[in-house]
């Protein structure tokens, strides 16, 4: 069986969180850090302040990182400057923390529920767009959770009680922001160095620019087109007319701002629009996705790629790649945008609000924002359209790397007080609220496979206070809405809203809503334990189903029913459900969602059965493998429950209680275990008896937990393979152990963890700079890892493992 390919989170030891990955080095601060250090001993709440480009986010992480060995529980980040919606904030933490999406109403219990018993630092980057509602959301989790700490990062204080703050001043013009502009001009000009001859231009330059990071790495990305005498004196005279006698508090911003404008003044009129056009992003975008939003007449889509080029190299834009994870100023320009492996690109949040002003001010930004709508809308569609396609997980992948684009599509779009005026009088916002309400509804399995139930729901709930009376979108938004509830445990509303959802479809003649009701129905019913009513309901959907020629409800109908027989203790009418799920795809679909879940629920049957429990630990590991694929905790923690009960059947007690160990630890991040069904938590509880009493009390809670502490993608991959992953495998920063490195590149880790750049660590070893380069490729291979940050967790674990 082939291995599970490996998801999108770092590897290491689920008490880490990884933070986001540092592009590159990190210069200065010793002092801010030294501060926040001497904080986190006494304080609870503090709030990292300033203008905007003077680095608060990456201080926080570089004092978070230095700071680990003081919270057991890890640490999380979480980023605000996408959440457009207030009511979405604890949605966010949530995310952060790896909990299960649920209801708008549910989110914030859920969120210091957990928090409540844990030790561990909490991050909030970017308080500055929704100050009044961050401010109550640190005054609950520090109410809530005596153990939790806040790190916050904002232009301006929270003003929450008990709040310390940590203003962030600009580099110091002759010493640290020399070092910046030198290591961010030498990735730009791999020559460049500071010498006698040139020190002074360069301290001239990071003197005008007032020592702001973001504007010094944007002065030194010009140097491809202006040499350092002429970019020096081009910055002091345009900042010199602009700053005249300003007060000295106000210059920071106002010199960003035009430093930032002097930039888009030496973009092209493509990149000047192109900036302005990205800014409808609030994630990150690819080619395809520029292409679409931004093209037309004047900006034509065979000059978006060009224009691109010219952006990244001019470090306005930044390109993120699948294998590392971000870049930085001057990484990866002109060839790397025409690659087609992952590469991915963001507009820093400081050059967003910069070009959404300028979108604002010639009145098109409702226009790309409509754009940015229909682009993820035909993406909803096609999935929607296509899910049994063998692309499925190509396509859902696409969607989830989406995510923040999508809500601002959707808060565009369902926007109940916008003007609409892309469209023009009144018909602008109905068009506009009905595209946001099939976006909202074609999501629906992206928002069940992504777990992000009270997203979905969140998005729904606004559909339905659109449409309050009878019609299309309120038919389905209900079903779908009801769909979510269920799987989020609700069974009594998403009952009464499916009802509903059906008695409108048939009311307003709507055939396919009224037979997909009835499939969601029957899965309500089911997890309800209304089982003769379920089956009742699945003949339903399967007659009417079948009338609107729909394949994919009836596919998808079919573990629904075998989940339904296996509760009831029919295995073998189970087992013929998944086994016509399968026969239904076909021998040759690389289906990933239903066929996984026709293997789950297939081996749960298997499982019942004496004398197949081989065919049931395949079929299991093969559910188990698709489902770490997809991104899917519950599924995942559901498989590794069972290969567990599979264990201790087979007296493997202690790998079974380490795959019940690694179970528990996503049943805590996601939902109640098993979904409280009472005849599978008896298994459970049967397990967990049998494997005490044979290992002894301590014997089995050391298995546990080194189960729950192993690496998800090392459990997966030795559950998968059918190996006991060992005492040692899964450690922080991936299953490498300390002697992994040589001792040369153990040196070089040390050197880049403490902040060193690559060039820096050249001349200090005396070897050159590309030697460097390999090992420090070397290194994050060998670890699993993408960044500085989880390379300085990972030499922290060393020390305290």
């Amino acid at each position: 069986m082939p291995r599970p390919a490996v998801s999108d989170q770092v590897s290491g030891r689920r008490k880490f969180r990884p933070l986001q990955a540092e592009g590159t080095s990190f210069v200065g601060r010793s002092a801010e850090l030294d501060a926040i250090a001497a904080l986190l001993d006494s304080a609870r709440l503090i709030t990292v302040t300033g203008s905007a480009g003077v680095g608060k986010t990456r201080l926080a992480l570089r004092a978070a990182a230095l700071a680990t060995d003081r919270f057991p529980g890890g640490i999380r980040f979480v980023g605000l400057s996408g959440v457009h919606d207030p009511d979405l904030l604890f949605g966010a933490v949530s995310a952060g923390l790896g909990l299960p999406d649920q209801a708008a109403d549910g989110q914030r219990a859920a969120v210091l529920a957990h928090l409540r018993d844990r030790q561990l630092l909490l991050i909030l980057d970017a308080c500055e767009h929704h100050l009044d509602a961050c401010a109550g959301l640190a005054e609950a989790v520090l109410r809530a959770a005596p153990g939790v700490t806040v790190l916050a990062t904002s232009r301006q204080p929270l003003g929450a009680p008990d709040e310390h703050l940590l203003p962030t001043r600009p580099l110091p013009a002759e010493t640290d922001a020399v070092q910046l502009f030198e290591e961010r001009a030498a990735a730009v000009l791999d020559w460049f160095a500071v010498s006698p001859a040139n020190r002074a231009d360069v301290v001239r330059l990071c003197t005008r620019l007032d020592g702001i990071p973001l504007a010094i790495e944007l002065a030194a990305a010009r140097l491809r087109a202006l040499p350092l005498p002429e970019l020096a004196d081009a910055v002091s005279a345009d900042l010199g007319l602009v700053n005249g006698d300003r007060p000295a508090r106000d210059r920071p911003a106002l010199e960003l701002r035009t430093a930032v404008g002097w930039s888009h003044a030496l973009c092209t009129r493509a990149e000047q629009a192109l900036w302005a056009r990205l800014s409808v992003f609030a994630g990150s975008f690819d080619v395809a996705a520029a292409e679409a939003v931004c093209a037309d007449a004047e900006l034509p889509s065979e000059e978006i790629v060009h224009a691109l080029v010219g952006l990244v190299e001019k470090s306005i834009v930044l390109r993120e790649d699948a294998s590392s994870g971000a870049g930085g100023p001057g990484s990866g320009a002109g060839a790397a945008v025409h690659g087609t492996g992952g590469t991915r690109y963001r507009l820093p949040g400081t050059l967003r609000e910069f070009g959404a002003e300028r979108l604002a001010a010639d009145g098109s930004r409702p226009l790309f924002l409509s754009r940015l709508t229909d682009r993820y809308l035909e993406m909803a569609r096609y999935f929607d359209e296509h899910f049994l396609d063998d692309d499925q997980a190509d396509r859902y992948l696409a969607l989830r790397r989406d995510r923040l684009n999508i809500q601002t599509a959707l808060a565009y779009a369902l926007d109940a007080a916008g003007t609409g005026a892309e469209d023009g009088g009144d018909a602008g916002p109905r068009k506009r609220w009905r595209r946001g309400a099939e976006l909202a509804i074609r999501l629906h399995c992206y928002w069940q496979i992504s777990g992000r139930l009270g997203e979905g729901r969140h998005w729904l709930d606004k559909v339905l206070r659109l449409y309050p009376g009878p019609c299309r979108e309120r038919a389905w938004a209900l079903g779908v809405r009801g769909r979510l509830a269920t799987f989020a445990g609700d069974t009594g509303s998403a009952i009464a809203d499916i009802r509903e959802s059906i008695r409108l479809a048939d009311e307003i003649g709507d055939p396919l809503a009224g037979a997909r009701g009835y499939v969601y129905l029957n899965l309500a019913l089911a997890f309800a334990g209304q089982h003769t009513e379920a089956l009742r309901a699945a003949e339903r959907a399967r007659v009417r189903l079948t009338a609107c020629g729909h394949r994919i409800g009836l596919v998808c109908l079919q573990p629904q029913l075998a989940h339904l027989h296996q509760l009831s203790g029919d295995a073998a009418t189970a087992i013929k459900c998944c086994e016509r799920g399968a026969t239904m795809l076909g021998t040759s679909s690389k289906e990933r969602w239903v066929s996984s879940y026709l293997n789950l629920i297939g081996g749960f049957a298997l499982f019942q059965v004496p004398g197949r429990e081989a065919e049931s630990a395949d079929a299991i590991r093969r559910a188990l493998a698709a489902k770490h694929e997809l991104g899917d905790q519950v599924g995942t923690a559901y498989a590794l429950e069972a290969l567990g009960w599979l264990a201790a059947r087979d007296q493997r007690f202690e790998q079974a209680a380490g795959l019940l160990g690694a179970a528990d630890s996503l049943w805590q991040r996601t939902t109640s275990r098993l979904g409280n069904i009472a005849v599978m938590q008896e298994t459970h509880l049967r397990t967990v008896e049998l494997a005490r009493a044979a290992l002894g009390g301590q014997r089995y809670a050391a298995a546990h937990r080194r189960g729950a502490d192993q690496a998800l993608d090392a459990v997966v991959r030795h559950a998968v393979d059918g190996a006991d992953p060992g005492p040692a495998d899964g450690a922080a920063g991936g299953s490498a152990s300390p002697d992994l490195l040589t001792r040369r590149e153990r040196e070089i880790a040390e050197l880049v963890s403490s902040g060193l750049s690559n060039k820096q660590i050249a001349t200090r070893l005396f070897i050159s700079k590309r030697t460097v380069d390999a090992h420090v490729d070397h290194i994050y291979g060998k670890l699993e890892i993408s960044s500085r940050v989880q390379l300085a967790l990972w030499l922290q674990n060393q020390l305290t493992t």
